[in-house]
């Protein structure tokens, strides 16, 4: 059965998804749209602070959510929200959560949790199954060249690589 949404409740969802980029800059990958705390979401949803200390990917819950410059990370619990407040830049990914093979070539594609590794305590995420086997095969490198790019494209638009 067809729903016809009202005018008003469109123009709403048009206006969040452009107005998203206004939170987070280029420096991020995140969502469309925005969380309940007015940011777009990091990390697919995905608690980081569970994906790095146990290696599994957990979903978080809107109802745990923080914030950490202008990107909203969602939480599998009150204890790894707080935890990541404590230390961000820990639980962070790498490359801004951009697919680092990727960054290692000067581009930002998505980075899927679903395809990532965790390096010297640092999670590295990957557009699909295929790139995250080509890194596989040279991930010093990878990370290496990553880390040169992403300074250079850090705070450029991925349109524009």
């Amino acid at each position: 059965m067809k729903q016809n949404l009202p005018l008003t409740v469109i123009a709403a969802f048009g206006f969040m998804a452009l107005s998203s980029t206004a939170f987070a800059s280029e420096e991020y990958n995140t969502s469309n749209g925005l969380t309940a705390v007015g940011k777009p979401l990091g990390l697919h949803g995905v608690d980081p602070v569970t994906f790095l200390d146990i290696g599994n990917r957990i979903g978080g819950v809107a109802k745990h959510t923080a914030a950490h410059d202008g990107v909203a990370y969602y939480f599998s619990s009150l204890e790894t929200m707080k935890k990541f407040q404590a230390n961000p830049a820990s639980y962070l990914p790498q490359n801004g959560g951009y697919c680092t093979f990727g960054v290692s070539v000067g581009k930002k594609f998505d980075g899927n949790p679903k395809f990532a590794a965790v390096v010297d305590n640092k999670l590295y995420l990957f557009l699909n199954e295929e790139i995250f086997r080509m890194f596989q095969k040279d991930k010093i490198g990878t990370i290496s060249k990553a880390g040169v790019n992403w300074k250079k494209i850090r705070t450029v638009a991925a349109k524009d690589l």
